[in-house]
């Protein structure tokens, strides 16, 4: 079945059932999501019996006040998770990581996080002062640092400039690290592709297996993303048009036209 839009744009749709009939595929399927969330449980417990090893607690980080530890980034709580996010030194904001700005965007509310003594931080992989106006920019209220002078010790044997996802935990005045992903095991942090994929068409993504006639214009490649608008990371756009300046003491700020809607790249 297809639809038939006011753009003349033919989508196409499922078929249609019976209440019965939708029901039972419903009961189908949710068999295999409780399934899936049996295997979750089961994962995240054998996550909080892997070992440990314990990184230097000194290590250096530059926050809104000069360099502080590792260690003061626990903000006293027992636990730290860390985002490491990429930078692109010297370039304007519309050219920073939209992946990274699409992750954090996520990150609205810590209060909960830190009920079961978690503290949350961004260790920026670049320099303070752009990096932080950065964060101004989005409106971001989370602890912000640059881990630039530690980077590669805290992120040894893995690649310094990839988006990283790090736990850590605190034993006193020592630190361990226990748990760390990347690339789309950062997707942990997002709430808007869970709710993207209950929808009947998804993420709208070419990587998908959809059924012919779906909607997948979002492309990752050719200098076009996942996360980009008309240019932006997406979330950029509110800020921009509320009058917020992206000038990030690098290349200034971008000169977009905003009378042009924004459009999936």
């Amino acid at each position: 079945m297809t639809q038939q839009t006011s753009t003349d744009d033919v989508i196409a749709l499922p078929p249609v059932a019976d209440r019965a009939a939708f029901e039972a595929e419903v009961a189908r399927l949710r068999a295999r999501e409780k399934a899936l969330t049996r295997e979750e449980v089961a994962i995240a417990a054998d996550r909080r019996r892997l070992p440990m090893v314990e990184v230097d607690a000194t290590l250096e980080l530059t926050g809104p006040d000069g360099p502080v530890t590792l260690l003061d980034a626990f903000e006293g709580r027992r636990q730290l998770i860390a985002y490491f996010s990429m930078w692109h030194a010297g370039h304007p904001a519309h050219e920073q990581c939209a992946g990274c700005t699409w992750c954090n965007t996520q990150v609205a509310e810590l209060a909960y996080l830190h009920s079961r003594d978690i503290t949350y931080a961004v260790f920026c992989q670049g320099p303070y002062a752009e990096s932080s106006r950065y964060r101004d920019f989005m409106g971001w209220t989370m602890p912000w640092y640059s881990a630039e002078p530690s980077t590669e010790k805290l992120l040894v044997g893995r690649v310094v400039g990839m988006m990283h996802l790090v736990c850590y935990v605190r034993d006193g005045d020592r630190v361990f690290e226990t748990y760390w992903t990347t690339g789309r095991g950062v997707e942990v942090m997002d709430n808007s592709y869970a709710l993207m994929d209950l929808t009947v068409y998804g993420r709208q993504e070419p990587h998908e297996d959809s059924p012919s006639g779906w909607p997948q214009s979002w492309r990752n490649g050719d200098g076009a993303h996942y996360h980009r608008m008309n240019g932006r990371p997406i979330a950029q756009w509110s800020r921009v048009e509320a009058g917020r300046s992206d000038d990030l003491g690098t290349a200034g700020p971008a000169q977009v036209n905003l009378h042009h809607s924004p459009k999936p790249a």
